[in-house]
């Protein structure tokens, strides 16, 4: 992705930088994390999965990766690229690319205010997204949220008069789990576990470079 940063004419907010730091919220082992290559990898295996997220959140911006989720029968799992105000929050605010494993040739997005969603929309993608890396995007501003897949917008959304929309400081994040519990197995499909390890793959991170929030 071409770094907005270099176009002067980019809002400040939308100008970006690379990842160079991760917090990893549980199975450290799970994870790992270069910032040199500016890669990041998440197994499910025995252990279970693992989430990282950046150590700090941002108030608007652009957020973008490279993306190659797990190949084989991924059925039951979840993989992912969101954003949210504090993962676990009932209140959280949050935007979301889900890649559900029973199909990846499709991706949900989604986003919530003050801890309610409900507001799926799902994606043909036009191609496997275990099969090679493909460029995912989300650019949130005060007044809209926008998703792009490979530099095609997919979705936008405007905000509303009397409506709830994002506007809480928000952590970068990204997890792969077992989902298979969700809706007895309709959303993800049922978790078959036949080709462990499931590794997705990042690369290529960038965040905002001027929109981050302290605390």
């Amino acid at each position: 992705m071409a770094d907005p940063g270099l176009h002067p004419e980019t809002p400040t907010h939308h100008r970006t930088q690379p990842l160079k730091q991760i917090a990893i919220d549980y199975t450290p082992d799970a994870c790992t994390h270069c910032a040199d290559s500016n890669t990041i990898t998440v197994t499910f295996d025995h252990r279970g999965g693992a989430r990282w997220r950046t150590p700090t959140r941002f108030l608007y911006g652009t957020f973008s990766s490279l993306i190659q989720c797990a190949r084989g029968n991924t059925s039951g799992l979840n993989f992912n690229l969101y954003l949210s105000s504090l993962e676990g929050d009932k209140s959280q605010d949050e935007i979301d690319f889900e890649f559900l494993g029973k199909d990846m040739t499709i991706v949900q997005t989604n986003y919530y205010t003050e801890g309610t969603g409900n507001k799926e929309e799902i994606h043909d993608l036009g191609f496997n997204c275990s099969e090679g890396f493909h460029e995912y995007v989300i650019k949130w501003s005060k007044d809209e949220i926008e998703w792009f897949i490979d530099g095609k917008m997919v979705r936008r959304v405007e905000r509303k008069e009397g409506e709830g929309f994002p506007n809480k400081p928000m952590y970068l994040y990204s997890s792969v789990w077992d989902a298979s519990y969700i809706d007895k197995g309709r959303w993800t499909g049922k978790y078959v576990g036949c080709d462990v390890p499931y590794v997705c793959v990042y690369k290529d991170i960038h965040v905002p470079a001027e929109s981050a929030v302290e605390g």
